[in-house]
């Protein structure tokens, strides 16, 4: 079988739940042109040595985002300077060292979110995790994190559904028309947004809050068009990658019952099996367009200037010529430096917090449930191959525990 079948096969809706062997045939041949001319890159060196070349430009990895040309790219879009300058200064409120404890201090709400989820389950019988809890867990995160009242999530949640699908839409359907709904969206979030910060109703010490205000910043503060594209990028990346996190890591957990109870039995390890989770069942499988600036020779193989590069991340998560035995499962795996999280100047902005979010929900879900089983196995997935996960998670389980 051509390589060329073989990305067409991964992002055909057949394979959704297990490209893994396919991505171990791309590996065989490193780096591959396509029929469409796109060069797809699948082994863990050659990925993360592009993940740092500068030689790679961003600038059309976000055109969906700026669907209608009403705004500009948020920064995931970007090439330096720029990135950086509007990295850096949304980098201020949300890590070391000018916010250090700011994802710590998340944690008490998460978890309270987190508990009010189950205690509204029912007590036994059946439910799908990822309706129940894995899609509302994120979003409620994301809005304590931006400041947004109490009262608005909902308005969020429906923000966020939109958003989702039109950056995902169903086989056979036109894209174009989910791309113009995504425009709408924005819009109707960039009013929002803009209306909060003028109007003060935000939590004073959250993210919109406190950009809004960042006088301190050299260059001074984000502009506001800038503030409002980078709060629909951390609603849409911070949300899509957290819940696939979760819901394949219950899928993954349900399917290897010893591991489940070792994380009953011994929760200390949730951060370690996190990081193994993020290599194993990465939530965003591949980074598609990325731009060649000029000829680049990786593997062996000159990638010319113009062309499109797609990243394979979840093939050199799998690798194993850098992962011994990359298909079995292992918490107690002693490296793991996956490219779950991207890496170089793009690696996920989030991952403090989304990595925070898997740990608090993977240990609870696996305290609390009572003998869950999987009801369909593989679960039905969500159309799009680059954020893969189940779109639904159906359990059924014997009742909650205290």
């Amino acid at each position: 079988m051509g390589n060329e079948t073989l990305m067409r096969q991964i992002l055909d809706y057949g394979s959704r739940s297990d490209p893994y062997p396919l991505y171990a045939e791309l590996r065989k041949t490193p780096v591959c042109r396509q029929d469409d001319g796109v060069y797809t890159i699948s082994t863990y060196p050659e990925l993360l040595a592009l993940l740092h070349d500068p030689r790679l430009t961003s600038t059309h990895a976000d055109q969906e985002a700026a669907a209608g040309g009403q705004f500009p790219p948020a920064f995931i879009g970007m090439d330096p300077p720029e990135h950086d300058r509007v990295r850096g200064l949304t980098m201020r409120q949300f890590g070391p060292p000018h916010s250090p404890r700011l994802i710590a201090e998340l944690r008490p709400d998460l978890e309270a979110t987190v508990a009010r989820l189950i205690d509204a389950f029912p007590n036994g019988g059946e439910l799908d995790l990822v309706d129940s809890f894995a899609y509302p867990f994120p979003v409620t995160a994301i809005c304590r994190l931006l400041g947004v009242p109490h009262e608005d999530e909902p308005r969020f949640r429906a923000w966020a559904d939109k958003l989702v699908a039109s950056i995902d839409p169903r086989p056979g359907e036109d894209p174009s028309i989910r791309l113009q709904e995504g425009a709408g969206t924005r819009k109707e979030l960039a009013f929002y947004i803009n209306e909060l910060i003028d109007s003060g109703r935000g939590n004073s010490n959250g993210m919109l809050t406190l950009l809004a205000e960042d006088h301190e910043a050299q260059g001074g503060p984000l502009s506001r068009l800038e503030l409002v594209v980078t709060a629909v990028l951390l609603l849409i990346a911070g949300h899509e990658t957290t819940v696939n996190l979760i819901t394949n890591g219950m899928l993954t957990l349900l399917r290897r019952p010893d591991v489940f109870e070792r994380l009953r039995r011994e929760p200390e390890i949730a951060p370690r099996l996190v990081e193994e989770l993020l290599r194993f069942e990465p939530p965003v499988q591949i980074i598609p367009r990325r731009g060649a600036l000029t000829d680049i020779e990786v593997g062996g193989v000159t990638i010319p200037e113009g062309s499109t590069v797609a990243l394979v991340l979840a093939s050199g998560n799998r690798d194993p010529q850098r992962f011994p035995d990359p298909d079995r499962f292992d918490p107690d795996r002693p490296d793991v430096e996956h490219l779950g999280f991207g890496s170089g100047i793009h690696s996920c902005f989030g991952a403090p917090l989304a990595r925070l979010e898997g740990q608090i929900a993977l240990t609870e879900l696996v305290r609390r449930l009572d003998n869950p089983r999987l009801i369909e196995d593989p679960p039905p997935y969500r159309t799009s191959a680059v954020l893969r996960g189940p779109r639904h998670l159906p359990i059924t389980f014997d009742g909650l525990r205290p």
